[in-house]
């Protein structure tokens, strides 16, 4: 295939305006799907994706298209055929990472904006993104066909925000087709062929990877220079590791053999690694004879190392699992490069690992797949965010628990994380966002009007007042209305204590918390009132306490458990009903001074858990 007819590019957009419906359309048009092969969102191949209706993994898949004129207008007739790899990417805001590394594998991006709902906040985050990778952009009104579409309200948004010229949005209906063939070509019209040398030694960008229990680490690539075939032995230059190219093809969106990958075009290449961490993302691979020949083939730039907002705990139910949740997580790193995770160990809950992810939607996925892809039962701790501590000795570390703080004697102060909210909504829930959004101490920063009914809002929010509930109470106060995108800015310092949990006066490390000094009493009080229903009854009274250091703040009490010891008893005078009752007195005092509370597992789990 000439070089000169292949286009890459991929579809971003808000999530639920369309993005894996026009991928259909495009599929239809192009052949590419037979028609009795074909359902809705095909691309979104993952039983969790279809479910749910959103896009968690990109997904590229080459198409066929026949022009009746070359590329670049309709003078000079003759056929033009072209090769058009399309990268499907997600939208939530928790996976913007998987929409850069796709943008990073192409020239131009289709940027489809919901007819009725108009531009979005990771509308506008997606386009930042396009724009840094210096992508040829096509804008798109999806959705014409709906009676409450307004297509005229979102040109001027497109135009006035965004900065496009009317000439260039074009308007379609993704799920009728209208306007998808005029869409298809654009893309061949507007966005420019590959760049990249065939002639040069082979280098390749490796954008996502996945592993076959059968054939081992299989790696999705872009092709930048040169080219790569079946039975080349292929270099990685990021891990310095040699392997054998077993496999060479391109989506369709199955992998396809076609024994080699050229310049400029989308494919796979199976490897012999067995090693789920062999392969990076971000990484280079060229032939090991071009790499003999030019020692000092430049290595590509690669991804920005992505940082994780959201931590939290995963330990198996049963102990004995947790050598196959590590297997299970490296396999899910290896297509999931956002994801991390580190060994943690917790006496209540035994072995586990601290994971961190980009956001809740990010981190309720991995829980899914973990349960359904490899049938794993976990207790998942509450999601925290990771904190600074600067010493008096003037060492700075991170924690990301109470209980990895130092003394507060040693402790100069803390830091949090502070993030950038923008924040789409209806005019008429102006003063209800704002006031939640500074009832959890966040700063608004910018006001602007995108139309005469829609506001975008600009706020500074510490990452920690964001993460657990913030996304359904906007969504509540705004009736459904509101979209949301953040990102992390900065560091600030803040006024955190250590909240203490005390049972019957013994400090249990495992419920401590990282809190805001003003949210600590209300805090305390959730925990404490949760575990009075939990840790079952004693023969004795059992005090809770929520404690900063040596002040309570917080207190709930377990009753004890009352035997009837006189029971037993019957007729005669009241002596040796008051000696019963004096002698069981006395135990209670003793059982109180010296007997242990019993903490069931369950209880650590209950409370722990998310």
């Amino acid at each position: 295939m000439n070089q000169q007819n292949i286009r890459n590019f991929c579809i971003i957009a808000h999530i639920d305006h369309g993005k894996s419906t026009l991928a259909d359309r495009l599929l239809e048009l192009t052949g590419t799907i037979e028609k009795r092969l074909m359902h809705e969102q095909y691309l979104d191949t993952m039983e969790l994706e279809q479910e749910r209706g959103i896009t968690i993994k990109l997904q590229p898949v080459r198409m066929t298209l026949t022009l009746p004129y070359p590329a670049g207008g309709r003078g000079g007739g003759g056929e033009g055929a072209y090769i058009l790899n399309l990268i499907d990417t997600p939208g939530h805001v928790d996976f913007t990472y998987e929409v850069s590394r796709s943008l990073a594998a192409c020239e131009g991006a289709v940027l489809v904006v919901d007819a009725t709902q108009g531009i979005q906040a990771q509308t506008l985050a997606n386009l930042h993104l396009a724009k840094e990778q210096n992508l040829k952009i096509i804008p798109v009104i999806n959705k014409i066909d709906l009676p409450n579409a307004d297509p005229a309200r979102v040109t001027d948004e497109l135009c006035n925000i965004l900065g496009f010229s009317r000439q260039e949005i074009l308007n379609i209906s993704a799920k009728t087709g209208q306007g998808v063939a005029e869409l298809l070509e654009a893309v061949v019209q507007r966005i420019p062929p590959p760049s990249g040398s065939p002639e040069a030694p082979a280098r390749a960008l490796v954008f996502d990877s996945t592993y076959d229990k059968h054939r081992g680490v299989v790696v999705f690539v872009r092709m930048i220079d040169g080219e790569i075939a079946t039975r080349d032995d292929i270099v990685l230059l990021g891990a310095g590791k040699t392997t054998h190219a077993l496999e060479v093809g391109y989506f369709r969106p199955q992998f396809v053999k076609s024994g080699k990958l050229s310049c400029g075009e989308v494919g796979y290449i199976v490897t012999d690694f067995r090693e789920v961490a062999a392969a990076k993302v971000g990484d280079t691979v060229t032939v090991r004879s071009s790499r003999q020949n030019s020692p000092h083939i430049a290595p590509l730039p690669g991804y920005k190392e992505v940082k994780p907002l959201v931590f939290a705990s995963l330990y198996p139910v049963e102990a004995d699992e947790y050598p196959k949740l590590r297997e299970a997580l490296l396999k899910l790193k290896l297509s999931d490069a956002a994801l991390s995770f580190e060994p943690e160990n917790v006496s209540s809950l035994g072995s586990g690992f601290r994971c961190g992810f980009l956001g809740l939607l990010h981190l309720d996925i991995i829980q899914e797949r973990l349960s359904r892809e490899f049938d794993l039962d976990l207790v998942v701790t509450t999601p925290t965010v990771a904190y600074k501590v600067y010493l008096r000795s003037g060492e700075a570390r991170s924690v990301f628990s109470a209980s990895e703080l130092p003394d507060p004697s040693q402790i100069e102060y803390l830091e949090e994380p502070w993030a950038k909210i923008e924040i789409f909504t209806p005019a008429e829930y102006l003063g209800k966002v704002i006031d939640l959004v500074t009832k959890r101490r966040g700063v608004q920063k910018n006001l602007e009007y995108a139309s005469s009914s829609r506001v975008l809002m600009v706020f500074e929010i510490p990452l920690a007042n964001l993460i657990v509930d913030f996304y359904d109470k906007l969504k509540s106060v705004t009736a459904g209305f509101a979209s949301l995108n953040y990102e992390f800015t900065d560091w600030r310092r803040a006024n955190l204590v250590k909240l203490d949990i005390l049972v019957a006066g013994e400090r249990i490390e495992a419920f401590s918390a990282i809190v805001f000094t003003d949210a600590a009493e209300s805090y305390g009080r959730q925990i404490l009132e949760k575990l009075k229903t939990l840790i079952p009854r004693h023969q004795f009274v059992i005090a809770l306490q929520a404690a900063i250091g040596g002040k309570i703040v917080a207190r709930e009490t377990v009753s004890a458990y009352r035997k009837d010891v006189t029971a037993k008893l019957y007729g005669g005078d009241d002596t040796r009903k008051k000696k019963l009752l004096e002698k069981q007195k006395k135990g209670k005092k003793r059982l109180k001074q010296f007997g242990r509370v019993s903490i069931p597992q369950q209880t650590f789990i209950e409370v722990l858990k998310r």
